[in-house]
């Protein structure tokens, strides 16, 4: 088939064991797949090579800049973001292909938002009304580009309409429930430092209540009930990355105020 005038670009390190099924989603219909590596200590290279990448290194500075430095890469008009986790699924990608059909391109939006399907390691699939997520992923570089923040990676649109599509993108975010809780460790630092920088200092109110109003967010507005067990369990673990984030908050606070004193 034809290739579409569409460049994908992925930012990762050390997912030698997931970025397969990422690139091969795109690789035969895309004009490029770009891959950029911040020091994997696995195979994660030589992998993406094999399967027909370009592969570059940049030292990591946060997400936003990451992913501001792979549009840059981009040759192509059109950019298609997905990170190492995620998959297009074959709906998504037929949808995408009729975006560009007769060798055209889309005229009526300059971005597109997905939605993202969550999918954890113990569930062999995962249900359409747990969907909530739905980010510009697909867009005109002209129009449209990541922020530079180092904890948020969104898609800012500066001009022009963005539509949505119904396809998939399947998001494989977690190996583990141990794989879950270093992730929820490595981002809750991130994002307590960035409420720290703002001056946020969660009070104890908050801190009391984040974890119960988090886990209703989860378990009955973003529907998980519908996964049953494995719902409870993906709850709770949404609940406990929320109450740690403000945990660490408060805990920075509190540390500098104790320096401040020469405590």
């Amino acid at each position: 088939m034809n290739r579409l005038p569409v460049s994908v670009f992925i930012i990762a390190k050390n997912e030698a064991d997931r970025i397969p099924a990422t690139i091969e989603s795109v690789r035969d219909w895309v004009d490029e797949v770009i891959v950029i590596d911040s020091g994997s200590d696995d195979d994660t290279v030589q992998i993406s090579a094999a399967l027909g990448a370009r592969v570059l290194f940049r030292a990591w500075t946060g997400y936003g800049e990451q992913k501001v430095y792979g549009e840059s890469l981009c040759r192509q008009a059109w950019i298609l973001n997905i990170d190492a986790d995620e998959e297009i699924s074959p709906a998504l990608r037929e949808e995408i292909i009729g975006l560009f059909r007769d060798g055209g391109a889309p005229t009526e939006c300059v971005a597109y938002r997905l939605p993202v399907l969550p999918l954890y390691p113990f569930q062999a699939s995962g249900h359409p009304w747990t969907v909530t997520n739905y980010p510009v992923r697909l867009y005109r570089k002209d129009c449209a580009g990541f922020s530079t923040s180092t904890v948020h990676d969104s898609v800012i649109v500066r001009a022009g309409k963005i539509g949505r599509l119904t396809g998939m993108l399947v998001h494989r975010s977690y190996r583990s429930l141990a794989h879950h809780v270093d992730k929820v460790n490595f981002y809750s630092s991130a994002q307590a430092e960035d409420l720290f920088r703002k001056g946020r200092n969660p009070s104890g109110l908050v801190l009391l209540l984040t974890p119960i109003f988090a886990f209703f967010k989860q378990f009955i507005l973003r529907r998980e009930f519908i996964n049953g067990i494995d719902g409870v369990v993906v709850s709770y673990m949404y609940a406990f990355h929320r109450f740690i984030r403000v945990a660490k908050a408060r805990e920075r606070f509190r540390l500098d105020r104790m320096r401040d004193r020469g405590e």
